[in-house]
């Protein structure tokens, strides 16, 4: 191993005892339940912000925008970033505050428990749908995260695949069953400022790497069809795809996913006071525009840099920064260490969703599962005990599912986002906004949303055609028209849930 890997590791080492280390401090504070997944609800609006996106853009943010805009250009990049900006934005503008309210007077301290309570659901049956939703489509999502770490060490020190993906996974699950919900939220508000510096760092070193901007958009400029709004660029035959506005407006529907997100949501749960939620919401709209933004110019900048021969053709578009910043990094001892940095960053993007997701997840069966919907009666300990065995299960599927080091991040991202968006989005807007909204309706937009995501994906998007759409929008649309078609169709709720629900939305949202 080279010197340059010998500083860049060690940096990466440094920067792990500091999150394990959080971890162990936070163990203490874990006394009850809400403690562990909500962290007391005493989170304050920075942290509840700046955790909400960490969590949110994962190893996608650092490794497949990028790849994506590499390898194809600016449109798909674009839409599917304008359309997560504008789903943030609306999210918190909307949903934030009268979730914060809401889970707070009825006492639930995950998504599924609100649904159920929100629903006053006795037998607990959409609380174990729920669950078993979150347990499918995060799983996958988790793998993604794993295998983006498996990348990071392959490309960079040489070493096996699989040691990489195990080694990480070990490090997200100490420290998540260790320090629970407040170890996840300060680490993630650290990894946000971890990959703000790795995005300007490689993004100021790619422009300089091509010759300067001006090189940079000579080089997009002369790609047929590379920075244009309406087709892609196809590297192979070295032309444009155009594709129609129905493709754009299915990768705007990236952003509905947002109001069905379980790892987002609990955040809006867990801050201290609900009116901080606006300026947690200023600082998350604007740090994930701009995240987004660098991420994608990356990208562009990347292939610019290869063009210019300032380093080999990449075979995995999904490198870009990896590949950048091992340039970078022989440039010295502080541009080792940098490197190190920039490469936490993407570890950073990894973990502060992988342990995010695990943490739901573990909430899900042992809050929802064994305690809800099997009636188990456990002690805060030994139900702690459970979340802590789920969190470490997921974690050996997750690393039996990364096993292929040729998995896509971005189309395993893809896919789990659409399931939650799909199953959870519909239910959470009108459990939220429309009174008349009933248990039945609740169940059948879930279950529709969430089965059509893989009917549409493996079975009618293949037909091509106006039908080769994102799988998040008909499966969305779908999910609310079965919402709506069975509530009204079936018993309106009862007078006791209403004035609940009046109550809590009486004051201003």
């Amino acid at each position: 191993m080279s010197g340059i890997s010998i500083i860049i590791l060690c940096t990466i080492f440094a920067y792990m005892c500091l999150l394990v280390g959080i971890g162990v401090y936070n163990a203490r504070k874990n006394s009850s339940s809400e403690d562990f997944y909500l962290g007391g609800r005493k989170m304050g609006a920075l942290v509840v912000a700046m955790s909400a996106e960490a969590s949110d853009m994962s190893s996608w943010l650092l490794m497949g925008l990028p790849g994506v805009a590499y390898l194809t250009g600016l449109a798909d990049a674009f839409w599917t970033a304008a359309g997560l900006a504008i789903g943030t934005y609306l999210n918190w503008l909307f949903t934030s505050r009268r979730l914060r309210r809401y889970s707070e007077q009825i006492g639930a301290i995950t998504v599924p428990t609100f649904f159920a309570k929100r629903f006053h659901d006795e037998k607990n049956i959409i609380t174990a749908i729920s669950a078993v939703i979150i347990v499918v489509f995060f799983v996958p999502y988790v793998a993604s995260g794993f295998a983006a770490c498996g990348k990071l060490f392959n490309s960079l020190f040489g070493l096996d695949y699989m040691v990489g993906v195990v080694v990480f996974a070990v490090i997200i699950v100490v420290y998540t069953i260790a320090g629970g919900f407040t170890t996840v939220a300060t680490n993630d508000l650290i990894q946000s400022i971890v990959m703000s510096i790795a995005l300007i760092s490689i993004v100021t070193f790619g422009v300089g790497s091509a010759g300067g901007m001006g090189a940079v958009m000579d080089n997009a400029k002369s790609l047929s069809g590379y920075i244009s709004l309406s087709a892609i660029h196809d590297a192979v035959a070295g032309s444009a795809i155009p594709y129609s506005p129905l493709t754009a407006v299915s990768l705007l529907a990236w952003g509905i996913g947002y109001f069905g997100m379980p790892h987002i949501l609990v955040r809006f749960m867990s801050i201290e006071d609900e009116n901080k939620l606006v300026l947690s919401r200023r600082v998350a709209s604007i740090w994930v525009t701009f995240a987004m933004g660098v991420a994608i110019f990356i990208g562009i900048v990347g292939l610019a840099v290869v063009n210019a021969g300032g380093m080999p053709a990449l075979e995995d578009s999904e490198r870009v920064i990896i590949a950048l910043t091992n340039e970078l990094s022989k440039n010295g001892f502080l541009a080792a260490v940098l490197g190190g940095v920039i490469l936490a960053g993407i570890l950073a993007a990894t973990m502060s969703t992988a342990d995010s997701q695990m943490l739901v997840a573990a909430s899900g069966v042992s809050e929802n599962i064994v305690q809800d919907f099997l009636g188990k009666k456990l002690t805060e300990k030994q139900g702690l005990n459970v979340a802590r065995a789920t969190i470490l299960g997921i974690a050996v599927i997750g690393v039996f599912l990364a096993r292929d080091p040729n998995s896509s991040v971005f189309g395993i991202v893809s896919f789990a986002w659409a399931g939650m968006g799909a199953a959870f989005a519909g239910v959470m807007i009108c459990a939220l906004f429309w009174k008349r909204t009933t248990l039945q309706g609740a169940l059948a937009g879930m279950i529709a949303g969430g089965v059509m995501v893989f009917v549409w994906k493996y079975a009618i998007r293949p037909m091509g055609g106006i039908l080769d759409i994102y799988e998040l929008l008909p499966a969305f649309l779908i999910s609310l028209a079965m919402i709506i078609i069975v509530s009204l169709a079936t018993k309106a709720p009862s007078k006791e849930i209403v004035d609940e629900f009046e109550r809590v939305n009486a004051r201003k949202s």
